[in-house]
This record gives structure tokens, C-alpha cells and sequence, in this order.
């Protein structure tokens, strides 16, 4: 097959047509941090008391302070109970005064909320408190449960049936279960819709960075990668200041269904990569496509380069994941990859769905990782053509662990600080996520990239999808989530130091195949 790279130069990397692609898929990403809200801006515990509505039928005109005297019983610091009541009984008013009420039970009723935060979350709306409080880590688990089966799901299927529309299917699904999950009235409908929302979230996230970096040259391709993340660091600064204004998270998620619906539709007329085209044999389609790029461009594709595209041959083809350990090298830097991906997502996650946590006000402190994130994705670009791939990712790994350990060292009591280097950790790990991104690209072949990119998203995925068990090692001790998420993330870099450098980062590697040397 002549070579893709050439072609690109004939017809301009990173020219109009790209740069249309690029911005068109990755304009997304401002609304896909709205899919964690209502996982994310809760009160796990307000102030509340049970439902005892029930008494009003002996004597509607009692006081609130009445009622609640005479139905709810004291916790030991002399406050009444969040979680027990008096059980009701059938008598008059006059007999509960003079003998009293002793028998407790359950919230069998809801609970009445006060002095809360925001107008509705999850926890209000379906009264996850008392003993169903752990239900809020389900959720977040449930919606990073959806993500790594959207990984798995379009992963393959991007294979198979390209990466349009692998990008196109879970766009559409995105709008449609985010508009459910914010017509949800029960929460076990909820958590569904949170899982579809997830499986579209990871099929799209995945594959929206590859179709756009396969129409990049290579000179320019950490803007496909890095890009998506400011976009997405765009993304939490308006998700903080839409939470701020907006504190109901139902009316948050239609909010985001509504920009969906319009990537729902324009996302339909985003072209096929070329690259892909071109592996599978359709070789017709992959002309056209290029000769409308060349023309966006002003630009025109030497004939003679068409001439040279040939179909790859079905022995060549076969192989799939096994073909990435057949080689030893590739191996290598899966490993290292796959390790990578997980660490930093785990990182990430912890950190992200600990936002109300870390002692500062959770608007605030959504609003510092977002915008801190924006310059270090610009600075991403920079550092990965001045410094090389495999530099930056050992220091971003490095980076990441020893700041969310430095949390540890000023104690939890400081908030400024634990901010700042939670902050820190989160940029570190979010500018490890692009450079993995650009690295795949570049360390295997278009027959072979999206096997080890979904490889590498699986990984990730799982890396958040245990995030919330791990935040709930916090029983134990504050700082153990830390120590676990942290060290994971000084394993990763340690490895990736020790991988031998291989001559030519930025080429495609020569991959030892079919008992033969081949250059992709």
C-alpha cells in the first residue's frame, strides 16, 4: 500500500479539511463532563429528618417543632435523628402528649430535606440516606461500568465496520439515554440509562480521538489528541458554573441533551478515515474521500500516488490481538501503555468524584481543575514535539503519583493545599491520557491500531470504573484511596522508564509479521 503519509503531505496534514473534522469532533467533549454531574454534586449527607406527616391527622394546626418533638427521637449530642422515628400509632393527639411515643423505626415515609446545597440531586430525589446511602458509589460505578462496556462494545466494531460509524452510533445513543436519565423517576431506571449513557460515553470518546488523528500527518497529530482534552477541560469549567446556576440535576441533564441532539445530527456528515478504508480493500471509497479533503485543502493528489494504493492482502490481515504479541517489541509497549491508561484513569476518577471533598467549595474547586487543566493540554502539544512521547509520559506518570502523595503529606485539615496538588494530579494524569492517545497512533499499524487503542481504553475504563470502591477505602483511613491510587500510578511510570528506548519514537515501529519484516 504506498504510503499514507505521503499522501497526507500531498493533499496537506493538517489543513482545512482536518481542521474542520478536529474541531467538529471534538466540540463534544464540552458537554461530556455533564453526564457525571449527578454523580458527582451531591450532598451524601444533608441535613434531614424522617417524613412524620402521619401525626398531622391528629391535630393538623401542631408546630413543626411540635411535630418533630413528639415523633422523632434524640441522637446523644441532643440533635433529633436523621434516620429513625417514632413509630406511628393510632391514637389522639391528648394521648401521644401524655404518654409519649417510644417504640422507633425506620423512615418508612422519605425524609424531608433542609438547608440543602443544590434544589434536587440523586440522593434527595430518591432518598439515598440511612442505610441505601452507598447507593450514590453504585451509580458511579454503574455509569464507569457503561463506559468499559462501550469500550468493548465499539472497540471491535470499529474494526469491522469503521470509525464513522463507531463515532456516529454511540453520539446518538448519548443523546437519547441523557434525556432519559433526566426523565428517570426511579432509580433503578436511572441506572440504567446512567449505563447506556456510559456505553455511548466510552464509544464515542474512544473513537472520536482516532478518526480525527488518522486524518492528521504526523506532524501535527498530538492536536487530535490533546485538543479533545481542552475541550473537554472546557467542559468542567462550564459544568461548575451550569451546576452553580442550575442546582437541579434533572434540568442539568436535559440541559445536555439538548447540544447531543445537534451532534446527533452533524455527526452523521463526518467523513470515514481514509486510512481504514484503505486497510480494508475499498479502495474506491478511500480515492473519493481523499479527493474531497485535497479539494477543502486546495490542494490536488499526484495521480501516481492513487496509483500506488493497493488492497493489503487477507493473509496480512489476519491476526488481531495475537499479532501484537507475536512481537516482542509490541508487547513491550502495550504493556506499557495498557498500565498507563489505567493508573491515570484510576487518578483521575478517585480525584474527580472526591470534588465535594477536598475542603474548598465544590464550585470552586470544579472550576480550578477545569480551567488549570486548559493550559497543561496546550503545553501537552508543545512538550510532546519538543521533548518526544516516551519522555513525557514517564514524567506525567511520575508527576501525578508524587503530587496526589504530597496531599498526604499537608493533611487533610488544609484544603488550599490539597487543592492545589489534587489539582496538580489531575493534570498530570489528564496530560498522560493524550500523550497515551497520540503514543497508539503511532506505535501500531491502521490494521492494528484500534485493537491496541481499545486494548488500552479497556484498561483505562476499568481504571475508573474502580474508582468509586476505591474512594470507599476511605473507611479505613482518609489517606488510604490516596496511597493506592498514587502508587498505581508510580508502577506505571517506573515501567515505562524501564522499557528500552526504541530508535525513532515518532515513526511507526517495523513489526515482525508472518515471518517477514514489513513496514507500516
Amino acid at each position: 500500500m504506498a504510503d499514507f503519509g505521503k499522501i497526507l503531505q500531498s493533499i496537506g496534514e493538517f489543513g482545512l479539511f482536518q481542521k474542520v473534522c478536529l474541531v467538529a469532533l471534538c466540540v463534544p467533549n464540552i458537554v461530556l463532563p455533564f453526564h457525571f454531574a449527578s454523580v458527582v454534586f451531591v450532598q451524601s449527607d444533608p441535613e434531614r429528618h424522617c417524613n412524620t406527616n402521619w401525626i398531622l391527622k391528629a391535630d393538623p394546626n401542631l408546630t413543626t417543632e411540635e411535630q418533630l418533638n413528639l415523633t422523632l427521637p434524640r441522637e446523644e449530642d441532643g440533635a433529633f435523628s436523621r434516620c429513625l422515628m417514632f413509630a406511628p400509632v393510632d391514637w389522639d393527639i391528648e394521648a401521644i402528649r401524655t404518654y409519649g411515643l417510644n417504640e422507633t423505626t425506620a423512615c418508612d415515609n422519605g425524609w424531608i430535606y433542609k438547608n440543602t446545597l443544590y434544589e434536587a440531586t440523586i440522593v434527595t430525589d430518591f432518598d439515598l440516606v440511612c442505610g441505601t446511602s452507598n447507593l450514590v458509589q453504585v451509580a458511579q460505578t454503574v455509569i464507569m461500568a457503561g463506559v468499559l462496556f462501550g469500550c468493548l462494545l465499539f472497540g471491535p466494531f470499529a474494526e469491522s465496520f469503521g470509525r464513522r460509524r463507531a463515532t456516529q452510533i454511540p453520539g446518538v445513543l448519548m443523546f437519547l439515554f441523557t434525556a432519559v436519565t433526566g426523565l428517570s423517576h426511579d432509580f433503578y431506571l436511572y441506572l440504567v440509562s446512567q449505563f447506556m449513557v456510559g456505553v455511548g460515553y466510552g464509544g464515542f470518546r474512544m473513537n472520536a480521538i482516532i478518526l480525527a488523528t488518522e486524518w492528521i500527518g504526523m506532524s501535527k497529530r498530538s492536536w487530535g489528541a490533546c485538543l479533545s482534552q481542552v475541550f473537554f477541560a472546557l467542559g468542567l469549567c462550564v459544568l461548575a458554573g451550569c451546576i452553580y446556576f442550575v442546582r437541579d440535576w434533572r434540568l442539568a441533564q436535559l440541559i445536555t441533551a439538548a447540544p447531543l441532539g445537534v451532534v446527533a445530527i452533524y455527526i452523521w456528515y463526518i467523513p470515514e478515515s481514509a486510512r481504514w478504508l484503505l486497510d480494508g480493500g475499498c479502495i474506491k471509497e478511500a480515492k473519493e474521500e481523499l479527493k474531497k479533503a485535497a479539494v477543502i485543502n486546495k490542494r490536488e493528489v499526484p495521480e501516481y500516488l492513487l496509483q500506488k494504493v493497493v488492497v493489503v492482502t487477507e493473509t496480512e490481515k489476519k491476526g488481531g490481538t495475537l499479532t501484537i504479541f507475536k512481537s516482542a517489541v509490541l508487547t513491550k509497549y502495550l504493556i506499557a501503555v495498557v498500565l498507563a491508561w489505567f493508573s491515570l484513569n484510576l487518578t483521575y476518577y478517585c480525584l474527580s468524584f472526591n470534588v465535594g471533598n477536598l475542603g474548598l467549595d465544590i464550585f470552586l474547586t470544579q472550576l480550578i481543575f477545569g480551567a488549570s487543566e486548559l493550559p497543561a493540554h496546550l503545553l501537552c502539544i508543545w512538550l510532546l514535539e519538543a521533548l518526544g512521547r516516551r519522555l513525557c509520559l514517564i514524567t506525567t506518570l511520575l508527576g501525578g503519583g508524587l503530587t496526589c502523595l504530597l496531599i498526604i503529606a499537608v493533611g487533610q485539615d488544609k484544603a488550599i493545599f490539597v487543592t492545589l496538588f489534587a489539582s496538580l494530579g489531575r493534570i498530570f494524569s489528564n496530560m498522560a491520557g493524550s500523550i497515551c492517545s497520540v503514543y497508539v497512533q503511532e506505535l501500531f499499524p491502521t490494521s492494528l491500531r484500534q485493537t491496541a487503542s481499545g486494548l488500552g481504553n479497556i484498561a483505562s475504563r476499568i481504571g475508573g470504573l474502580l474508582s468509586p470502591v476505591v474512594n470507599m477505602l476511605v473507611t479505613y483511613h482518609w489517606f488510604v484511596p490516596i496511597i493506592v491510587y498514587s502508587s498505581a500510578m508510580f508502577v506505571s511510570g517506573l515501567w515505562d522508564s524501564c522499557c528500552q528506548r526504541q530508535e525513532g519514537e515518532n515513526c511507526q515501529i517495523l513489526l515482525l509479521m508472518w515471518g517477514k519484516e514489513r513496514t507500516v
